[in-house]
């Protein structure tokens, strides 16, 4: 098996909601590419799953991919809660929508594409990648502002 393509993803916001920002940064074989994006009017939890979509599209083909996000919201939607939204018809527990569905469907779309293993970083602590990434989204943010 090759080596994993790493990504670190992060999504911002000023104001909640309030124009976005979504950054990724991706390793692989000693090279590095940076994305970074936004829109006008978001919330940070769409940034943050922004961020990993536009990621995962980004690879050409099937590969293992480490994520590093610092979003439990990422993390657990994908690893824990997604499954039950599915099986409800993507309603919650107690029947109400799933709140971006829209992007969570994108995100179950473009993780089926790869071998993901998910990470969670703390934010703003000392992770180079998780860094840069916060970097990116504030670069997008900036852009639509």
């Amino acid at each position: 098996m090759s080596a994993p393509v790493i990504i670190f993803t992060d999504g911002a916001c000023k104001g909640n909601p309030g124009p976005g920002g979504w950054g990724a940064l991706l390793q692989y074989n000693g090279k590095t590419r940076e994305l970074f994006g936004g829109e006008a009017h978001s919330t940070n939890n769409r940034m943050e799953l922004t961020a990993v979509i536009r990621a995962l599209e980004s690879l050409k083909r099937r590969c293992p991919v480490k994520i590093y996000t610092d979003s439990q919201y990422v993390k657990q939607g994908i690893e824990e809660w997604i499954h039950t939204w599915k099986s409800n018809g993507w309603k919650t527990s107690n029947r109400k929508a799933v709140k971006n569905a829209d992007l969570w469907q994108a995100l179950d779309h473009a993780a089926a594409q790869h071998d993901i293993a998910w990470h969670w970083v703390k934010g703003h602590a000392d992770t180079p990648g998780n860094h840069r990434a916060d970097e990116l989204a504030n670069m997008g943010v900036d852009a639509v502002r």
